[in-house]
């Protein structure tokens, strides 16, 4: 027997999680270093499942199979594809860096409501759904991805409401409040779209007779399978809701920015950097896996909404006033891109959404996090209550408009590759699509250089004036981040080499082509 790679690497974080929250209450410090060497241990071994996996191999590999509810069809079926390996890569890689941003975010805080923040279940609800994050990338199972889809919400909860960002300008009860709000319509939105895909799950059991999702698609795939096309249009329609819920993808996006807004910055980042790209990763795995006709039948409704997320998105990033809740728009208008390249149906389009998922979880968390240490020193999140930052902080100003410039896919960053392949294979499908996307490219720039010219640049307020620039901890924290965006900026072939031959499987599973050129080139 093989040794199981895949499982280890999720359950190293699981017992992580059980080992920190065991850490006696006075010793906070020890649970920190527990769970960052937990994290580290993870990186590890996700590096092993990058180096193992071999691009020109089988579809899926590492796989692991045992039986798990017999009498339901159930099995615990693991697998990575290179789109799986390299999620995996970016969740374990992101962790530890949230972590250390979080090192004091949990400590025990005197308000007048006299509030205890216990810092060992705040670092272990974040080991927690890393592993759950990591096994629903490795899940071959339709029912085990639904439990571990569905498990994430708790800890995701109690990490929003119960550790907000103390930068509120409300009273104690108004901030615990807004963090109640925001966790709850997290949840509920979450859950609506998980009790739909339930039922989603039930029917393609009924239909297929077991929940393998590589004994489903070889059943298709030979015709073994009958599935009526409105009975495969309903299941997709199931699984793609709750998809496009975690996403988010317009009109479900409105939890987004009040979890993002009231979390602290290091969950803000878990939030969009790491959970969300379950709902993407699943469309591509699941949606396009399960119901290529399907698929198809609803792209160009997909490509609708998502134009109208990546324009919406960025509109109202362009008006917000809250540092955070402007990230949390551009992430709408992000995901948007990835959704658009997903369903334009071409090879470089779902290369191109891949590597959006990596690039944008990497340039948000710089971006993020470095906001995270910025509203900490003035204890506001108001972009009005800054200015004049650079001058006091030279460092944490620059690394913010590397992260800020990432985020607007300036070339030789990592993002632009990404949004350039998503839009050259929209536009050989759909160029009318293609051209309306650029326009986000455009506000990006716009709420971009607008928030660090408001934020960083100008005369220095009296409250910023002597802002201490970035500690060591928090360069430990940001300069690898760059160092990323910069290195996959100017040679992706480590991802795409991992990458494109799992999109081309998925391009054969929906049984298209990428357009041939309307002009020949001369000879």
């Amino acid at each position: 027997m093989s040794f199981p790679l895949l499982t280890v690497t999720a359950a190293v974080p699981a017992v992580g999680a059980v080992l920190t929250a065991a850490v006696p209450a006075a010793r906070r410090t020890a649970a920190k270093w527990l769970a960052l060497l937990v994290s580290l241990a993870t990186l590890v071994l996700a590096a092993v499942v990058f180096a193992r996996f071999e691009p020109g191999g089988d579809r899926y590999q590492l796989t692991e199979s045992h039986a798990w509810i017999k009498d339901f069809g159930v099995r615990y079926e693991l697998g990575v594809d290179g789109i799986g390996v390299a999620l995996i890569g970016l969740t374990a890689l992101l962790i530890p860096f949230i972590v250390l941003a979080g090192w004091h975010d949990a400590d025990p805080l005197e308000t007048q409501s006299k509030r205890w923040r216990p810092t060992q279940g705040f670092f272990a609800l974040i080991l927690m759904v890393e592993a759950m994050v990591i096994l629903s990338f490795e899940a071959t199972d339709v029912f085990l991805f639904y439990i571990l889809f569905e498990a994430m919400l708790i800890p995701m909860y109690f990490l929003i409401g119960g550790f907000g960002d103390r930068a509120h300008s409300g009273t104690d009860e108004n901030a615990a409040a807004q963090r109640s709000y925001a966790a709850v319509k997290f949840l509920l939105y979450n859950l609506a779209g998980g009790l739909i895909m339930l039922a989603a799950v039930i029917g393609l059991y009924v239909v297929a007779g077991n929940f393998s999702l590589t004994e489903i698609a070889e059943a298709r795939a030979n015709g073994q399978l009958d599935m009526a096309t409105s009975t495969e249009r309903w299941l997709f329609l199931g699984f793609f809701f709750a998809f496009a819920v975690k996403a988010p993808l317009w009109p479900l996006h409105t939890w987004l920015p009040n979890a993002m807004g009231e979390a602290t910055a290091p969950v803000a980042v878990l939030i969009t950097a790491v959970v969300d790209k379950v709902g993407t990763f699943a469309m591509l795995r699941f949606c396009l896996g399960l119901f290529p006709e399907a698929s198809k039948w609803a792209t160009p409704a997909i490509i609708v909404l998502a134009l109208i997320s990546i324009v919406y998105g960025a509109l109202l990033a362009v008006g917000q006033r809250d540092i955070k809740r402007l990230v949390a728009y551009a992430s709408i208008s992000h995901f948007g891109f990835i959704i658009m390249g997903i369903f334009a149906m071409t090879s470089q389009g779902q290369s191109g959404a891949t590597l959006y998922m990596v690039n944008h979880g990497i340039s948000t968390a710089a971006l993020m996090l470095v906001a995270g240490f910025l509203i900490s020193r003035r204890g506001s999140r108001l972009i009005a209550d800054y200015g004049g930052v650079q001058k006091a902080a030279p460092v944490l100003a620059g690394t913010f408009l590397i992260g800020g410039l990432a985020t607007l896919s300036l070339p030789g960053l990592a993002p632009f590759v990404s949004e350039f392949l998503v839009l050259v294979g929209t536009f050989a499908r759909y160029p009318v699509a293609g051209i309306v996307a650029t326009t986000g490219i455009v506000l990006a720039a716009l709420y971009v250089l607008v928030l660090y010219q408001r934020t960083m640049t100008g005369p220095a307020k009296e409250e910023t004036r002597n802002m201490p620039d970035l500690r060591a901890r928090e360069l430990v924290v940001v300069a690898p981040l760059i160092a990323v965006l910069i290195f996959l900026g100017v040679y992706p072939q480590p991802l795409t080499d991992v990458v494109n031959p799992a999109v081309r499987h998925t391009m054969s599973d929906v049984q298209q082509k990428d357009p041939s050129p309307e002009v020949e080139a001369a000879k």
